[in-house]
């Protein structure tokens, strides 16, 4: 476990397109769930906005920050409202570097052994395996043989509470959940019912 998620479960849930007038609810209906890291993406409208709004709401009993960052000025960005985590799309060297000198926790994506080297040298906290449903749990078992056994990866695109066995099982500790959680237009009961359902899935691996 990395510093930041010694008393969280490895879920991570992709707040992408959400919006700061529902956010805090959206936020708050997820970790009751039992998903307690999140990350709101770049492309969301006024995604600071949404950070700055769940750090305060939420007020230590959550770990927030940015996701699909992929430059040094949005890291600043994303510390200066608040979060504490920088996940990226890619393997960014100078999104890594910056990250790290801010002291936050850096998830970089990558789907290479080279990437995956790139990135821990670099300092990354995590290797985010994206998408990982293009590589499925044949091509992480592979890359996972090669890498430090203490490396946490997390498997993000393609995950669902139903194949996310056969990704522990090659040795990912982690997932992103994107729109099978959260997803423009779906209901809080409904989101509440597909966090629980991940949080079951990863309690009963």
């Amino acid at each position: 476990m990395t510093q930041f998620e010694i008393k969280h479960r490895p879920l991570v849930a992709i707040l992408r397109g959400v919006e700061p007038h529902e956010v805090e609810d959206v936020a708050r209906t997820i970790c009751a769930a039992g998903i307690t890291i999140l990350e709101v993406t770049m492309n969301s409208p006024r995604p600071f906005e949404s950070i700055a709004i769940m750090t305060e709401a939420l007020n230590r009993k959550a770990l927030i920050g940015a996701g699909t960052v992929t430059t040094p000025d949005e890291v600043d960005a994303v510390q200066k409202a608040g979060g504490t985590l920088i996940i990226s799309p890619n393997m960014d060297l100078e999104v890594i570097n910056r990250t790290k000198e801010l002291g936050l926790n850096s998830y970089p994506g990558c789907q290479t052994p080279t990437e995956c080297f790139a990135a821990l040298k670099g300092g990354a906290d995590v290797l985010k395996i994206f998408p990982a449903g293009t590589i499925g749990p044949s091509g992480i078992k592979a890359i996972r043989a090669v890498l430090p056994k203490s490396t946490e990866i997390y498997a993000v695109g393609g995950v669902n509470a139903a194949n996310m066995p056969d990704y522990a099982k090659v040795g990912v500790t982690g997932f992103g959940i994107g729109s099978a959680l959260y997803d423009t237009g779906k209901s809080i009961e409904d989101i509440h019912t597909s966090a629980v359902s991940f949080v079951k899935a990863w309690d009963a691996l």
